[in-house]
C-alpha cells in the first residue's frame, strides 16, 4: 500500500480548533487509513492507505473531522513521493543546516498569477525565495516570525498553502521512510 502524509492546516494553533493528535489518528483510522503515525501537535500525519487521489482522501479526512468535531480544517494529501520530490527540489540547501530559517509552502494548486510584484516588495533584503508548480520556498535567516513575506505568502500566491518548516519536512519523510 502507498505511503501518503497528511497536512492540516489552522488545528491546534493560538487555542483555535482543538483536535488532540489522538483523535486525528483515530479519524484517519476510521477513513481506512493504517499505520497512522503523527508528528508535532500542528496537524502532521504519515499512513498507509489503498490507492486514492489525494484530494479525495483530503475531503475524506476534513469531512470526518468536521461531522466530529464542528469545524473543517484545510487538509492536503500527498503521496510520499510527492513530498520527497519537493524536498529534493529545495533550492536553499544552507537552510538544512538551520532547519527554522527555510520553510515550504505547500500549495494546494500551482500559482497561477501571483502578485510577483509584492512578494519582492515585503522581501527583506536577508530573504530568498523560489517559486515551483508545487511550492513556495522560502528562506529567512533573520526568522520567520520577522518575515512580512512570510505571514502575507498565500495572499500574493493567490491560491491556498499550508506551511511547514525544513525539520518538519525532514521529520515526515523519515517517518514515510521508516513505514
Amino acid at each position: 500500500m502507498p505511503t501518503w502524509i497528511a497536512l492540516l492546516r489552522g488545528i491546534n494553533v493560538g487555542g483555535n480548533h482543538p483536535l488532540p493528535i489522538r483523535d486525528l489518528a483515530g479519524h484517519l483510522e476510521a477513513v481506512g487509513c493504517n499505520d497512522v503515525r503523527t508528528y508535532i501537535q500542528s496537524g502532521n500525519a504519515v499512513f498507509t492507505a489503498p490507492r486514492k487521489s489525494g484530494a479525495a482522501r483530503g475531503k475524506q479526512i476534513a469531512d470526518r473531522i468536521e461531522a466530529h468535531h464542528g469545524f473543517r480544517p484545510s487538509v492536503l494529501v500527498l503521496c510520499a513521493d510527492e513530498l520527497k520530490q519537493i524536498a529534493d527540489e529545495n533550492p536553499f540547501p544552507e537552510g538544512q543546516r538551520d532547519p527554522k530559517t527555510l520553510h515550504v509552502f505547500f500549495l494546494t494548486a500551482p500559482a497561477r498569477s501571483p502578485d510577483r510584484a509584492a512578494i519582492e516588495a515585503l522581501r527583506s533584503p536577508t530573504e530568498r525565495y523560489t517559486l515551483t508548480e508545487r511550492a513556495f520556498y522560502l528562506h529567512a535567516p533573520d526568522g520567520i516570525g520577522r518575515s512580512k513575506l512570510a505571514s502575507r505568502a498565500e495572499r500574493l500566491l493567490a491560491t491556498p498553502t499550508t506551511a511547514r518548516n525544513w525539520r518538519t519536512v525532514q521529520k515526515l519523510l523519515d517517518l514515510a521512510a521508516a513505514g
